[in-house]
């Protein structure tokens, strides 16, 4: 599985929670939510648009930072 990383505009717990019920809804994805560092990781075969495409559907400004490499 490909690993990204994300960044989205969240605040608080709410925020968070925005992210894991459009990734839950999507399905087929496991990620780790960093809300201090506004940051979402995600393990998925989904494309990276389609990640993208997800995360903004929260309504938070969201961007692509990368792949993160599996240590």
């Amino acid at each position: 599985l490909q690993k990204h990383e994300f960044f989205v505009d969240m605040t608080c717990e709410g925020c968070s929670n925005a992210v894991t019920r459009v990734l839950h809804r999507l399905g087929g994805v496991q990620f780790d939510i960093d809300l201090p560092n506004k940051k979402v990781c995600i393990d998925s075969e989904h494309s990276v648009d389609t990640l993208l495409e997800t995360l903004k559907k929260t309504g938070k400004n969201a961007s692509y930072l990368g792949e993160k490499s599996v240590q």
